[in-house]
């Protein structure tokens, strides 16, 4: 004969368990079978992602599965003169995730502050895409740690010296020195400016 036996243990509690959003990465987790060769990938942009979640409020991810949404694309461009009634015509469609996100996994978002590259077209409260995976190359405008503070600069080099350069008149190049700790996060690919 069998006998059912049932634990006090174990089973559905109310109130029981983590609660939604409280990872280290403020939303709820999965887990996942991940080939072996991608695991230390994986795991650096886990950590870089954690520590974003724990260093700023003002830094966002884009979403792994995002929602596609087609806007159309009118083909006349837009003059300061008088519309012309042939420009009525939808040439095709725009999803602005494939615009501005090459690399969901290597993207983030972080918002602007101060005034010292409005030259580059970054003003207060702009929304900066930043792209991991592009290589920081003199020229590129790049969010980097400046001794743990955050800043946004164009890279620049003077002869061996590597210079972070304001593209206001206003403020001063910053001169990348021994003793100053420098961390390169990312490219900026594209500015969200609201008008």
């Amino acid at each position: 004969m069998t006998e059912t036996i049932q634990s006090k243990r174990g089973g559905s509690r109310p109130g029981a368990g983590r609660k939604k959003g409280s990872s280290v990465y403020g939303e709820t987790t999965k887990a996942i079978r991940v080939p072996e060769s991608m695991v230390p990938e994986v795991k650096s942009m886990l950590s870089f992602r954690k520590q974003f979640f724990e260093n700023s409020s003002d830094i966002y991810f884009p979403s792994v599965t995002p929602s596609h949404v087609e806007i159309p694309l009118f083909s006349g461009k837009v003059a300061a003169g008088f519309p012309s009634p042939a420009d009525d015509y939808i040439e095709k469609t725009l999803d602005l995730n494939d615009l501005l996100i090459q690399k969901p996994a290597a993207t983030f978002f972080v918002r602007a502050e101060g005034e010292s590259m409005l030259g580059a077209g970054i003003h207060p409260n702009d929304i900066l895409v930043v792209d991991r995976s592009i290589e920081a190359v003199v020229g590129k405008v790049v969010i980097c740690a400046l001794n743990g503070e955050l800043t946004v600069k164009r890279l620049k080099s003077i002869g061996s010296e590597i210079v972070l350069g304001a593209e206001n008149p206003a403020y001063s190049d910053i001169t990348v020195q021994e003793e100053i700790d420098l961390v390169i996060w990312g490219v900026v690919t594209n500015v969200i400016h609201s008008l």
